[in-house]
């Protein structure tokens, strides 16, 4: 069960039921004794008061579970679910060809974040996005929620939906732990890496990332005040789920604006608790010799102010880039694309280079199509 989306807001309708009906039965008793008449009279506002929030609070919460609940029964899930682990994942896979591109997105996202891009990449080979535990239609996983045990699972997945390889990873962010992590474990497996703007575990040794490491932190505040607010729905409730992402077919564009209200931070705070066993996990992993990886990175200048911009966020963008050069030395074979005004989300800025340029990687990984000649190198597109 969606515990954030479904049972959370349950217990909000009924502890809201027990509140409302408690607060009446007060007035109606204030006013049967013979309280002075400004108690009465303040007693009175201040019950009305908690009624009226209270009403807000377990309807919010209320509206969006069912609202939620009533899009997922009208919209099932593109693809086939598997059990893994004796519990529910999500695989959706399109096109035809080898070897399989596997999409693992960031944190708090799923498969659907891959909408812009899969279609593209589907004219070219097989392409299988799927949802982390925990997200999407996945059900949650067992703690901790690190490297070895997202790789594991998402192993038996691919065994279960009979996608034995090769296979070519492809992740967001964070998914670069994960995807590294698989990479060391099942080796025999890859065809190849492409790291879209992701993770290193080497990032938060410096000091430009190291502040938000281990903690608690600050993170633990703003993912549980964010998780709050999407369980009382106000992202809803201020038209979140209306934004649709360019592209996308338009079945798949409600998909994901009503992801947009369904963000999974339960999860997102299990894999942050779990991100320094994730990096003790990968940073030993590789290199991987000649196996083909395209790095692609944001655009450096997309957020930083032209006139006087800070140090510190100069020397962070800097910081960065040195990370995903990092990436790009994992292989005899690496390259990097750098995003022109793309932010960290390249696969919704400039979802037109990741269809054209993993294409184009796919087919000098068969061998038809020519060998690039700039390996180790950085361009701009």
């Amino acid at each position: 069960m969606d515990v954030d989306y479904i049972l959370l807001p349950a217990v909000i309708l009924l502890i809201g039921i027990l509140v409302i009906w408690l607060s009446i039965c007060r007035i109606r008793s204030a006013s049967a004794k013979s309280f002075a008449r400004s108690r009465r009279i303040t007693e009175h506002i201040a019950l009305t008061v908690v009624i009226l929030a209270t009403l807000g609070l377990a309807g919010s919460a209320s509206y969006n579970a069912i609202t939620f609940l009533w899009f997922r029964a009208h919209h099932p899930p593109p693809g086939e679910i598997y059990s893994v682990h004796g519990r529910k994942m999500h695989l959706y896979c399109t096109g035809s060809g080898s070897p399989t591109i596997v999409l693992d997105a960031g944190l708090g996202n799923d498969a659907l974040i891959w909408s812009g891009v899969q279609p593209e990449l589907a004219k070219t080979t097989r392409v299988c996005s799927y949802d982390r535990a925990g997200t999407g239609w996945s059900e949650s996983g067992p703690a901790p929620r690190d490297a070895d045990k997202i790789a594991s699972e998402l192993h038996d997945l691919l065994l279960e939906a009979k996608i034995t390889g090769p296979i070519v990873l492809m992740g967001h962010s964070i998914a670069g732990l994960y995807i590294r992590d698989y990479a060391g474990r099942y080796p025999s497996d890859l065809a190849g890496i492409v790291f879209v703007d992701a993770s290193s575990p080497f990032q938060y040794d410096s000091p430009y990332f190291r502040a938000s490491r281990g903690g608690p932190p600050q993170w633990a505040c703003s993912y549980n005040v964010m998780r709050a607010a999407y369980i009382e729905g106000i992202p809803r409730l201020i038209g979140q789920c209306t934004q649709l992402i360019p592209g996308a077919d338009p079945q798949a564009s409600k998909l994901l604006a009503e992801d947009l209200c369904h963000l999974q931070v339960g999860e997102m705070i299990a894999e942050v608790k779990s991100r320094d066993r994730s990096i003790q996990e990968t940073i030993h992993t590789g290199p991987y010799g000649a196996l083909p990886i395209l790095v692609f990175s944001h655009d450096p200048a997309r957020g930083v102010p032209k006139n006087n911009p800070p140090r510190w966020l100069l020397d962070a963008q800097n910081e960065w880039s040195r990370l995903q050069d990092s990436l790009v030395n994992l292989s005899t074979r690496g390259r990097r694309i750098v995003a022109k005004d793309s932010s960290h989300n390249i696969q919704l800025d400039r979802p037109e280079l990741l269809g054209r340029e993993v294409s184009i990687f796919i087919q000098q990984i068969r061998g038809v199509a020519p060998q690039p000649a700039n390996y180790g190198t950085t361009v701009t597109e």
